[in-house]
């Protein structure tokens, strides 16, 4: 049995260093959250069991609120429309992707006759610097 009294202070001295009781309070506090994180992933990556990543999990889900606060997605429930989203927030026409195709096959993407493949959705994505999963 876990003893409370037990994990009080180390969790007391875990959030005053994250903020982890609170959501992501702003830039500064994300940019903390996020270095936090890479250093995780730099000096224990190669250790998938490591207990540190149960608290990455926690800060990820912050992370995650926050960005999703700031940089809400657009309701937008197929690839099309979300590919739709990033060409007018970078303003490109159809003729500006080359990771897909020519104009007309950006065209029949757009218009859900045609489906990304897996190399255009990872060209894509890499481009737009979002996750692939927001283009599948």
């Amino acid at each position: 049995m876990i003893m409370t009294d037990s994990v009080l202070a180390p969790w007391a001295a875990v959030n005053t260093a994250l903020g982890l009781s609170a959501p992501v309070r702003d830039e500064v506090h994300y940019t903390e959250l996020l270095a936090f994180v890479e250093e995780c992933f730099e000096r224990f990556g190669a250790q998938d069991n490591h207990p540190i990543f149960a608290l990455v999990d926690l800060v990820a889900q912050r992370i995650k609120q926050y960005e999703d606060r700031l940089h809400p997605w657009p309701d937008a429930s197929t690839p099309a429309t979300r590919l739709a989203f990033l060409m007018d927030q970078h303003g490109l026409r159809q003729s500006d992707l080359p990771e897909v195709g020519a104009q007309s096959v950006v065209s029949d993407v757009l218009a859900g006759k045609r489906k990304l493949n897996l190399r255009q959705t990872q060209a894509l994505a890499r481009r737009f610097g979002v996750p692939v999963d927001a283009l599948i």
